[in-house]
């Protein structure tokens, strides 16, 4: 449990750290998804198949506009510099974006599920022969943070 609890705290300070950039950046940011639900209703969904379990963690808005957020804080691999999101989320991403109409971007850098869709290439194989849960996406693909939500001082940067 205390490595979950660990991974849980890497992962709630990156939130806060995307958080606090856009608001540096103008927008205006609340939780959302799963980081907003009791801990009995996360681990119900954790042992589904539900794209609930997928749910972003942020949602902002900037005037009119209005974007969801998945941070993603310990995703890219140093040795081959390629990012990681799992093919489920991907997938339940992509239904997301469909349905709502909003874009939808992950945070280590900046991509979207179509940029892990289109660039990613397919992980290994495993022992049974069927292929990875996730597709791995060259972190030279991902988009400058202030390309897509403006110049701040640049706390991702750090």
């Amino acid at each position: 449990m205390a490595s979950f609890q660990r991974r849980k705290a890497i992962g709630d300070a990156h939130e806060q750290r995307v958080a606090r950039e856009l608001n540096h950046r103008g927008w205006h940011v609340s939780p959302w998804g799963q980081g907003i639900m009791g801990e009995p209703i996360r681990l119900a969904l954790h042992h589904t198949t539900s794209s609930l379990r997928w749910t972003p963690d942020l949602i902002a808005a900037r005037e009119r506009q209005v974007v969801l957020i998945d941070c993603k804080s310990r995703m890219t691999s140093r040795a081959s510099r390629r990012h990681v999101v799992e093919r489920a989320a991907v997938n339940a991403h992509l239904q997301l974006v469909a349905w709502t109409a909003l874009p939808l971007y992950y945070v280590f850098d900046l991509l979207t599920p179509y940029d892990a869709l289109g660039y990613g290439q397919e992980g290994p194989r495993t022992t049974a022969g069927s292929g990875s849960p996730y597709p791995l996406v060259p972190a030279d693909r991902s988009m400058p943070f202030e390309n897509v939500f403006g110049r701040s001082g640049g706390l991702l940067a750090a």
